[in-house]
C-alpha cells in the first residue's frame, strides 16, 4: 500500500497572536489557555522580562513580557483592552506570555511555512522555528521551548 501522505499535506495548527506591530503563533498543543490580563504580583530579583506572578484557580503562574523578552517597542497605552495572557508549557514549567493581541487559530500548510533565515538564528532567534506565509503576511512561528536558555526559567520554577 503506497503512503499518499506527503510532508506538504502536514497542517499547522498555530494560535495567533500580536506584540506591536509583529504577528506571532506558537503549536495551539502548547497552550493551556488565554485569558484576560489580570493582577500581578511582582518578584525581586526577576530578570527584567520576568512581569511576576499571577494566581490562576489557585496555582501560582510566572508571567513574562514578551515585548521585553524580544525587545519589541514599548506598546501603545490604548491596547490595554486587548492584552492577554497566553498560558503556555515551556519544557513542564506553565509560564504566561503578556501579549498585546490573540487573533485566531492558524492552520498553515507545510509548503506556506518557511525556515527561519539563518541571520536571524544566530541573532538570537533560535527559538523561531520558521516563518509562515498567509497571503502577503508574514507570521513567525515560536518554538516555545527554547524561547528561554539553560536556567533562564530558574526564577519561574522557584515562583511556581
Amino acid at each position: 500500500m503506497k503512503d499518499t501522505h506527503t510532508r506538504a499535506n502536514v497542517m499547522h495548527h498555530m494560535v495567533g497572536f500580536t506584540v506591536g506591530t509583529e504577528e506571532f503563533c506558537v503549536d495551539i498543543l502548547k497552550v493551556q489557555e488565554i485569558i484576560r490580563m489580570m493582577e500581578i504580583t511582582k518578584i525581586p530579583d526577576a530578570p527584567d522580562y520576568a512581569k511576576g506572578v499571577i494566581n490562576l484557580r489557585g496555582r501560582v503562574i510566572p508571567v513574562i513580557d514578551f515585548r521585553k523578552r524580544f525587545n519589541l517597542p514599548e506598546a501603545l497605552k490604548d491596547n490595554e483592552e486587548s492584552r492577554r495572557i497566553v498560558v503556555v508549557d515551556i519544557n513542564g514549567t506553565t509560564v504566561g506570555l503578556i501579549v498585546d493581541q490573540v487573533s485566531h487559530v492558524i492552520k498553515l500548510e507545510n509548503e506556506s511555512v518557511s525556515p527561519t533565515p539563518e541571520t536571524v538564528k544566530s541573532s538570537g532567534g533560535g527559538c523561531f522555528s520558521g516563518i509562515g506565509r498567509m497571503g502577503d503576511k508574514l507570521i513567525i512561528l515560536l518554538d516555545v521551548e527554547e524561547m528561554f536558555g539553560e536556567g533562564e526559567l530558574t526564577w519561574a520554577e522557584e515562583a511556581a
